[in-house]
């Protein structure tokens, strides 16, 4: 057989079927999106200087202090004229679950720094880099509009870098892929349809290298995004934008977060479905009681309506990249219907994925309403919300109307168990070890149940005796979902 069709599978790698990677081919399955499990607010808006929290960082773990960190973007309620209305903060946790926001005193708000905001070097995006053997550069961040790069030792006191800097609007961010050690950044541009974004990596944080790829929304997504509008409009369950005008619906990629998992980078656009551009002249516009500072913003520069939701593709090389979930909300807005719902109309992506045993978390912000004219004279519109996923669960592999098979390529067997992620309480999962050639090697006992991490036994031959040897694996299901599968020792 061609080297070509062959693929590499590491030790401990999971395998996941987010793509055609390893396949040989597939019968009789179909692949299902599954979202993540809304958990609610874990950072709310408390301190007088909170009218709003939102994140664009991941939780980075300090090993040392041994606690979660977490850079947030407050905007905040001026106490006086001319205070500026957004600042940067700061947050901790032990468990990931329950945040305390410590007194840094650095700024000083309403005539107090017992408060938790950061000083005037603070990150729009921010991470803990574990590997950097300078321990000043041990975090790592954004900063401003033109995206300074910055450092810190503990994620409090930060030192911008004599570096370039790299323009980015009003959005970005930043994940690690510690397998390769490489940064990943995305910056903000405008693209045909409106707000688009580029990816750029850094070995070292201070050069930066443009992939050459540009993530803009393309007409199936203005297609989809009119019926995603029309069905937010008739549904009385939804928050519904002010501001409904036909002509002006667009979508456009307000944010993208990008990161590896396992053997793949993942991309989390929060795509933005404006409603209508409301600089037009609008009846009783006028009378709508906005700051004149406000409204002369609105009235030379525009000012949007819409709402927002994050999607889900996939990429082997951050340049060639795979829309999954036929472009469905994956993390989608919830119902209009408690006063402890944030998300209802604004949802920024997770930066990265942090993995807690069987579960995925993923922290994202959710807002209540999107643009000045519906939030300025809100309180408490924005906060920092949790969402689960099973380990693994972006995609599965699911039976149709009888049983299914996947087919992997070959590669070569680097050990000795082989474990699955697997959910079929009725059903059953049995693997079939053949040589290329075609020839059954190894049989499994079969599977069935909800087995995050089940090690396969064996009831003939042994996948540890095939060592060194080029294999293929045959998967079959007869109901349920199937997840992943990696090989180790």
């Amino acid at each position: 057989m061609p080297s070509s069709q062959h693929f590499e599978i590491p030790i401990g790698q999971h395998q996941l079927f987010l793509d055609d990677h390893g396949i040989a081919r597939i019968e009789n399955l179909h692949r299902t999106m599954h979202v993540p499990e809304k958990q609610g607010a874990v950072i709310q808006p408390e301190g007088l200087w909170e009218k709003t929290i939102q994140t664009r960082s991941v939780p980075s773990w300090d090993e040392q202090r041994q606690v979660f960190k977490l850079w947030l973007i407050p905007g905040m309620k001026p106490s006086e004229p001319g205070e500026e209305f957004h600042g940067r903060a700061y947050a901790e946790s032990k468990d990931g679950i329950h945040w305390t926001k410590p007194v840094l005193r650095l700024r000083e708000y309403g005539g107090s720094k017992e408060n938790n905001l950061l000083g005037p070097a603070a990150p729009e995006n921010a991470l803990c880099d574990p590997d950097d053997p300078d321990i000043d550069r041990r975090f790592k961040g954004f900063m401003g509009d033109n995206r300074e790069l910055i450092v810190s030792p503990d994620g409090i006191q930060w030192t911008k870098l004599d570096v370039p800097s790299i323009p980015s609007s009003d959005e970005s961010n930043l994940s690690y892929d510690r397998l390769t050690r490489t940064f990943i950044g995305t910056f903000k541009v405008c693209g045909e349809s409106g707000r688009s974004h580029t990816i750029r990596t850094s070995k070292d944080f201070g050069t930066w290298v443009d992939t050459g790829f540009t993530f803009s929304a393309d007409e199936l997504d203005q297609r989809l995004g009119r019926e995603n509008i029309e069905r937010c409009y008739s549904d009385p369950k939804r928050c519904h934008p002010v501001f409904n005008i036909p002509d002006d619906y667009n979508v456009d990629v307000y944010n993208l977060a990008v990161f590896r998992y396992e053997n793949y980078y993942i991309g989390m656009p929060s795509m933005f479905h404006r409603t209508a551009n409301v600089s037009r002249d609008w009846p009783g516009f006028d009378e709508m009681n906005l700051p004149d500072e406000i409204m002369k913003n609105v009235r030379l520069y525009g000012d949007w309506t819409g709402f927002h939701h994050v999607q889900l593709m996939c990429s082997r090389d951050l340049v060639n990249w795979t829309r999954l979930g036929e472009r469905k909300p994956f993390i989608d807005l919830s119902p209009d219907e408690s006063v402890t719902t944030y998300d209802t109309q604004v949802i920024m992506p997770p930066s990265d994925v942090i993995i807690n045993g069987d579960e995925l978390r993923l922290y994202y912000t959710g807002i209540r309403s999107y643009a000045y004219v519906t939030s300025f004279n809100q309180d408490a519109t924005g906060a920092v919300c949790l969402a689960t996923l099973r380990r693994d669960g972006f995609i599965s592999l699911d039976v149709k109307d009888q049983p299914g098979m996947l087919h992997s390529k070959p590669f070569v067997m680097p050990g000795t168990k082989l474990y699955v992620n697997l959910n079929s309480p009725g059903g059953s999962l049995e693997i079939r070890v053949q040589d290329t050639a075609g020839n059954i090697l190894a049989v499994s006992k079969t599977l069935g149940g909800d087995l995050i991490a089940e090690e396969v036994c064996w009831k003939q031959g042994d996948i540890a005796n095939l060592v060194g040897k080029t294999i293929m694996l045959q998967f079959i299901l007869t109901s349920g979902s199937f997840y992943s599968y990696w090989i180790d020792n």
